[in-house]
């Protein structure tokens, strides 16, 4: 178990990791054992489908040390392709850095945006909880403070039901 999230947690978080992806929770659990912090799996398969490449091709990259940004870059993942719309006037909190360079240029330009490490894992987490949960990407944000996408998950969901 990666960032400290408890096992519940991991398992709520994997099962919208699976939905959001269209993917056997088994998948995504066998995912999750590749020594990848929990919340960068949903950056690998995004980033997979997105470049047509295999995520076992990305994992590998990453292990070799390559970070998000520069393998956005080799596949041609440009910071529109991360991009997930937010009211101009909402605050973007953790992301608002990210949110800060997408504000300055108009969209023709995001291209020449420079994404780091965490705005990548950001820009896609926040994708999936908001779908996921079918919550406004600014109800997510607002929600979100230090601690792993993971454990934010688990807050927005709340303690698990009894059976």
């Amino acid at each position: 178990m990666r960032q400290g999230a408890a096992q519940p947690a991991r398992a709520a978080y994997f099962g919208a990791v699976a939905e959001f992806f269209e993917l056997p929770r088994s998948e995504v659990s066998i995912l999750g054992e590749w020594r990848l912090p929990d919340d960068e799996i949903p950056v690998v398969l995004f980033m997979a489908r997105r470049a047509g490449v295999s995520p076992e091709a990305l994992v590998a990259l990453r292990r070799s040390g390559k970070r998000w940004a520069e393998l956005a870059q080799r596949y041609r993942l440009d910071a529109a392709q991360f991009h997930v719309p937010l009211p101009e006037s909402a605050p973007s909190g953790v992301l608002e850095g990210a949110y800060q360079r997408f504000r300055s240029l108009p969209p023709a330009r995001w291209s020449e945006i420079s994404l780091g490490d965490g705005d990548i894992v950001g820009l896609v987490n926040l994708r999936l909880l908001s779908q996921t949960l079918g919550k406004a990407p600014q109800e997510i944000l607002s929600a979100a403070g230090p601690g792993s996408w993971v454990d934010l998950y688990a807050r927005l969901i709340g303690p698990p039901q009894p059976r």
